[in-house]
């Protein structure tokens, strides 16, 4: 019996070494991916373990972790011998990644809204307020993260999971760059005002109309991220 509770006990232990490792990495994870985002960590800067290990105050198996996950979201780059870089997207990467984003976004909204429930509808009109709260108060970082928030709130209902993912990663590499767009002051009432009207129409099911709204979004923010790029040509 005594034997058997050692055993027990020790799985228990691993299960709590598991978790607890699996928690610091996440919560890396999201500070590198926000560091990122914002810009603090700006495009082609090398991610050195040892360095970020220190700065977070974690070992290097959790960074390790995390950069590994972000290689994977796309905001990181991994090289033989040289190791791990922050991604830097071209001007014709970035464009395609709002192509891509205006294919797929309007169809999930389109399966979406014919399946969004009161619930639904509700917290995404509590991340909106979030939403239009940071724009008020110039707070860049958790607007990105609400933006995201938002349109995921409105397409998770589609159900249609490897699509979800795909649009996930789409937003959260075109976040660096709509942050970028918004910090300088251009298209924020818009986007605010086409938010809202995204909602509204999803509460009156007006599939048409919300699914055209919202490719219209998209194409405003791609039109307004490509004048800043011709803008500041060499920067990219």
């Amino acid at each position: 019996m005594a034997a058997s509770e050692s055993a027990i006990q020790l799985r228990s232990a691993k299960l709590l070494r598991k978790q607890k490792r699996t928690t610091v990495a996440d919560a890396t994870t999201d500070q590198l991916r926000q560091l990122i985002i914002s810009g603090a960590l700006a495009d082609g800067v090398p991610l050195r373990q040892d360095a970020l290990a220190e700065e977070l105050g974690v070992s290097r198996i959790p960074v390790r972790e995390a950069l590994a996950r972000l290689e994977g979201e796309g905001l990181a780059a991994s090289f033989p011998h040289r190791g791990y870089f922050v991604t830097a997207l071209s001007r014709e990467e970035i464009l395609e990644l709002f192509e891509l984003r205006s294919l797929l976004e309007p169809e999930l909204l389109r399966a979406a809204i014919p399946k969004m429930s009161a619930d639904d509808l509700d917290q995404a009109q509590a991340v909106l307020f979030s939403y239009n709260v940071d724009i008020d108060n110039a707070d860049v970082p958790s607007w990105g993260e609400h933006n995201t928030r938002f349109n995921m709130s409105l397409y998770a209902p589609s159900a249609r999971r490897k699509t979800l993912e795909i649009v996930r990663g789409l937003l959260v590499n075109t976040d660096r760059y709509t942050r970028l767009v918004l910090t300088l002051g251009t298209g924020v009432d818009q986007a605010k005002e086409d938010h809202g009207g995204l909602l509204d129409l999803c509460r009156k099911r007006a599939v048409n109309q919300a699914v055209a709204l919202l490719h219209d979004h998209i194409q405003r923010a791609r039109a307004d991220l490509l004048e800043l790029l011709d803008r500041e040509p060499n920067k990219w």
